[in-house]
């Protein structure tokens, strides 16, 4: 068997592709190729020391795992991890918004779109008295019948209006995914508002009834284990040294054959399996050949190229990497994964002495409206949000760029870009003088973009597909870790389960 690409998608499909031939009582060999010369993709963590007491510690992706998605949790307790998990800094469970020049914060109860409180709102000065009122007509709103997908913008306006679009969706909502209000899928990226919409009639009603039943069910849960409040697993965790620990520990357990620096060039039919062909020069110098018996898949050499083959191959890329590489065996498929959008994203790391910025940073960070006309997409306080990840008396700040609104800045200098967020910086925080050290991370086309009709897309490319072939990563159902590992884990399943009803069948 062959997996392609070693970031979080490929590593999940590894492991649990061990763990479900291992239960069915199936041989298992495989190799795992990666093109770059790291594993991890996008979850990748440095230590930068020189600069104060201890080190910092960055993030060049993401940065947390959602729990309520529960597959990274779950991976990382798998993978004994247990101890290691590192829970979000609570004492700072807030957002600011940025609003006429300013942060402002984002009024308690108020879950990504939906108030579930209406005294904060009204109070809260980011939102015009006209604003207020458009929201709280939403509940007398009839609910859409029909089951067909929307932009998130026009969802968003149909139900609370243009307001809310503005000041609260674009930024947190389709800043979640880089993408544009107009284009992106509320099925595919956020289908629980149109759950709450369909079954309360009103997706404030909805989300009031569920903060209800969460707040009961803490209360039982604390009741029933004696457990102090604050105890509960929090909404985001991360790892003591960083959420590369989660990379670290898969690569310790597994026990495939793994190479990097090694790209696949197209994927063929093999009689009732199957031929990549790797690039000219890939696996030379790295034991590809040598390992050959070791890794379950035969190789040979074609005119330059090194040529394996295998009974199943999981294609754990971008879109449109899969698609190059399915054109010649699955053109439909690949056809249809062209047409998946990605962008690309960036961040700048800036590392500031505690008293040189004035603003409490009493926050996980602020989100920034299109409209305010900065050239970031917002940024978070990254020392506030996370224990241990700047040395006492330091602050750690991380902006974000190349949204829809600033993608331009993707293709500056690196000094411009500093320059341009050390500006941002100073007129939102007051901060004053030179940072510490900067650090910036750019992800050209690395992030998918959910249109309206994924859903319908992505079934018809896994349709089209033939046995022993699967996709699998960000670019389909969902973009964050826990997504990721969840469709790893399906993944190996249905690979699984398609070589036991083969070997059944001999």
């Amino acid at each position: 068997m062959i997996i392609i690409g070693g970031g979080i998608a490929g590593l999940s499909v590894a492991w649990y592709l061990e763990r479900a031939a291992a239960a069915r009582g199936l041989p298992l060999e495989y190799t795992l190729l990666e093109r770059s010369e790291r594993w991890g993709g996008k979850v990748w963590t440095e230590r930068v020391e020189g600069f104060g007491g201890g080190p910092f510690l960055l993030e060049a992706g993401p940065d947390a795992f959602l729990t309520r998605k529960p597959a990274a949790l779950a991976l990382a307790r798998e993978l004994g991890l247990g101890a290691r998990i590192q829970g979000i800094n609570m004492e700072h469970a807030r957002t600011f918004v940025a609003r006429h020049g300013r942060p402002t914060p984002l009024p308690e109860g108020v879950r990504l779109l939906a108030p579930t409180r209406w005294g904060p709102l009204l109070r809260s000065p980011l939102f015009s008295a006209a604003g207020k009122l458009r929201m709280g007509l939403e509940m007398l709103l009839p609910p859409r019948r029909d089951e067909a997908d929307e932009s998130l913008a026009s969802f968003v306006r149909r139900r609370y209006g243009s307001e809310a679009l503005d000041v609260l969706a674009e930024p947190l909502m389709a800043g979640v995914y880089n993408g544009e209000p107009e284009r992106q899928s509320i099925l595919a990226t956020f289908p629980q508002f149109r759950a709450l919409e369909a079954r309360y009639g009103s997706v404030t009603r909805g989300a009031r009834a569920e903060a209800r039943a969460e707040t009961q069910a803490r209360a039982r849960a604390a009741g029933a284990d004696g457990e102090q409040p604050g105890t509960a697993v929090p909404p985001f965790i991360s790892f003591d040294t960083g959420t590369a620990t989660l990379v670290e520990a898969l690569l310790a357990r597994l026990t495939g054959t793994l190479r990097l620096s090694t790209s696949a060039a197209g994927i063929e039919r093999d009689g009732s399996g199957y031929r990549v062909t790797l690039a000219d020069g890939d696996g030379a110098g790295s034991g590809m050949e040598g390992a050959s018996a070791g890794s379950g898949v035969e190789g040979s050499r074609v005119q330059g190229s090194m040529v394996r083959t295998a009974d199943a191959v999981i294609v754990a890329a971008l879109a449109p990497d899969a698609a190059a590489l399915l054109r010649s065996v699955a053109p439909e498929a690949a056809e249809r994964l062209g047409a998946i959008r990605t962008a690309g994203i960036a961040s700048v790391y800036l590392a500031y002495p505690r008293d040189a910025v004035t603003h409490s940073l009493d926050g996980f960070g602020v989100v920034i409206p299109s409209g305010e006309g900065r050239r970031i997409d917002g940024m978070t306080w990254t020392s506030s949000k996370w224990s241990g990840r700047a040395p006492d008396g330091s602050v750690l700040l991380r902006l974000f760029f190349g949204g829809p609104a600033t993608r331009g800045m993707l293709d500056l200098p690196d000094d411009d870009v500093v320059a341009a967020a050390r500006a941002e910086v100073e007129d939102l925080l007051g901060a004053r003088g030179d940072p510490l050290f900067h650090r910036i991370y750019r992800w050209r086309d690395g992030y998918p973009q959910y249109d309206v009709g994924h859903r319908e897309r992505v079934a018809a490319i896994e349709a089209a597909l033939p046995s022993g072939l699967v996709v699998t990563g960000s670019s389909y159902r969902g973009v964050g870790v826990p997504d990721t590992v969840a469709q790893g884990y399906a993944a190996a399943e249905r690979i699984v389960a398609s070589l036991a009803g083969n070997a059944n069948a001999q």
